[in-house]
């Protein structure tokens, strides 16, 4: 079990883009269990590599009760999205302790590789298809937070930028 580091709001690096995987192997199947295991660790419902520092189209995600239905999607599509939308308080592990409401679709469908290669879709609602936003996002650069007022972005980056100091301190002996 290999447990990633997570990026932490507001690094640079959660604003890459990332880019198609070319074929799933052996490396790929490791970074989706290394990526499971992150998550299940942390503790959370999604991760997308990017969040990790890899920035390739791989998302893990389980929104069940008891962490026994985990989703793997390699170069993940929202190939729909309803009208409806929902508003859902989101987290992030890129940004421990925040939690604000976020606007998406209701129900989307989804196309992706599974950790074998082989393509499926699907269609989500809830929770599931709030995760799948969310962490779609991570793959195209942004962070929930983003979806918030300036004015609440910038408190956010504030207060973590002063955890981040204090926890260096603390690991210094300072």
């Amino acid at each position: 079990m290999a447990l990633l580091p997570i990026l932490q709001y507001p690094d640079s690096r959660l604003h890459t883009v990332a880019t198609p995987v070319q074929a799933v192997d052996a490396r790929i199947r490791q970074l989706v269990r290394d990526m499971a295991d992150t998550m299940y660790a942390a503790p959370g419902v999604g991760l997308a590599a990017t969040q990790v520092d890899v920035h390739e189209r791989v998302v893990v995600i389980d929104v069940s009760e008891d962490g026994n239905d985990l989703h793997v999607l390699i170069n993940p599509e929202i190939t729909w999205k309803s009208d409806e939308q929902q508003t859902y308080e989101e987290g992030c592990l890129s940004v421990p302790g925040v939690y604000d409401e976020v606007q998406r679709a209701a129900r989307i469908h989804v196309k992706a590789l599974n950790e074998r290669g082989e393509p499926f879709e699907f269609d989500a609602d809830g929770l599931l298809a709030v995760c799948v936003q969310h962490e779609l996002d991570h793959l195209q650069g942004k962070v929930f937070v983003e979806y918030l007022s300036l004015l609440k972005q910038n408190r956010i980056r504030t207060r973590l930028r002063k955890q981040q100091r204090e926890a260096q301190r603390e690991a210094a002996g300072v």
